[in-house]
């Protein structure tokens, strides 16, 4: 798993489990571009799942073969008793 921010946070996170990853340079939709590099460097783009809620970043990655989970769906996944 790996996730990507727009931007270092202030505090390094540190996983043995999860991948951090950061945009090259924090803007605007950055984190998203930086999702869309990776689905495309991927030799099997469609062996990746996407948790996003965004359309336009839904239509990207789908496009590129990767599959979108609704981020809904993940939290509830990852946490049922949370709503």
């Amino acid at each position: 798993m790996t996730v990507v921010f727009e931007r270092p946070p202030a505090t390094a996170i540190r996983s043995s489990v999860i991948e951090v990853a950061y945009a090259p340079r924090a803007a605007a939709n950055s984190a998203d571009d930086e999702i869309v590099r990776l689905v495309q460097a991927d030799a099997r783009p469609h062996h990746i799942q996407v948790v996003t809620s965004d359309k336009g970043l839904t239509a990207r990655v789908t496009s590129l073969g990767a599959s979108v989970y609704p981020a809904a769906v993940f939290r509830d996944f990852i946490d049922p008793r949370g709503r």
